[in-house]
């Protein structure tokens, strides 16, 4: 009977494998990661009074693996340490970036980080806030907001040419610079990610059809989400949802209500991915209720809605 057994045994063995390759084969893996754009509104305290663990929960719901912060500062001072320490996660504020990843953090750079995804692989994370004024949709609306700093000091617009040019003014040489140090990086495979609160919509969500809709006052090709197109990214969101109208994904704004005549409800918040053998696999809408959000959480401790991306990292082992 015994030698019964192991005769079977090797049988088995032989027919279906092992479960080790040999070195002539390959093993192909397939690795998680979850990359997060979230502006936590003046350091994720201030909105309805939450504390800052509720800005914690949301980033722990998610499941992420990799959050941009934008807004960390608060009436009591800056918060990504004390929320580095809520998830246990590590972090980086050097250079404007105000990262927070489970990840090694193996270099500091201007407006991001490399980061270690395992052995065999690296990626880049760049973060950015980019600055709020003059806000196009406003210009284009007529919309002159009670609580902006700058609300005695915007020019009302009506063209398609004139929302470009003073987007360009407002926020070209933030993005310009990202690019050229993008395009410097030594690794030219490597993925990298681009998240950020750019205050400034998407030339895929203001089209014709938007427009002709009533969305959105006019057809605006918004400069910056072109130039990061051009640059070789892709959009997670519009890449899963590619049309506007079925999914307009806003992210601005969780506290307005949707026909508050002083503001405009619209996607700034993006999660941007290029590299090598990265596959998207899902994005979701982090926010306050079930019509504007696909996870939601109560009470929604910030002003912005969070995107969350889920990529696979294919990776060949021998």
């Amino acid at each position: 009977m015994r030698a019964l057994h192991l005769y079977v045994s090797l049988v088995w063995l032989f027919a279906f494998g092992s479960g080790f390759t040999t070195p002539s084969h390959a093993q192909t893996e397939e690795k998680s990661i979850r990359v997060m754009s979230y502006n936590i509104h003046r350091g994720g305290i201030v909105l309805r009074k939450q504390p800052l663990s509720q800005t914690a929960k949301v980033i722990q719901l998610a499941k992420a693996d990799i959050v941009g912060i934008q807004e960390t500062r608060s009436p009591r001072g800056d918060t990504l340490v004390e929320l580095a320490k809520l998830l246990g996660w590590n972090h980086d504020m050097g250079n404007g970036s105000n990262i927070l990843t489970r990840y090694k953090i193996v270099k500091s750079l201007r407006n991001g980080i490399q980061v270690e995804l395992d052995s065999d692989r690296k990626a880049y994370v760049f973060n950015l806030h980019l600055p709020s004024h003059p806000y196009q949709p406003y210009q284009l609306l007529g919309i002159r907001p009670k609580w902006h700093k700058h609300k005695f000091d915007i020019e009302f617009i009506k063209t398609e040419a004139k929302a470009i040019e003073w987007a360009k003014k407002a926020r070209g040489r933030e993005v310009t610079e990202l690019l050229r140090q993008i395009k410097s990086l030594s690794d030219k495979q490597a993925p990298v990610f681009v998240v950020g609160d750019f205050n400034e919509p998407s030339h895929l969500d203001w089209t014709v059809r938007a427009a002709k809709s009533g969305r959105h006052p006019i057809k605006v090709e918004y400069p910056h989400s072109l130039a990061i197109a051009k640059a070789g990214f892709a959009d997670a969101y519009r890449t899963i949802h590619p049309d506007e109208m079925e999914n307009p994904g806003y992210t601005w704004s969780s506290f307005y209500k949707f026909d508050d005549p002083t503001t405009h409800h619209d996607r700034i918040d993006f999660v941007y991915f290029k590299g090598k053998g990265i596959k998207l696999n899902a994005v979701n809408i982090f926010g306050e209720n079930r019509e504007d959000a696909d996870i939601v959480i109560s009470p929604y401790p910030s002003d912005h809605r969070a995107v969350v991306a889920d990529f696979k990292l294919t990776q060949q082992t021998k």
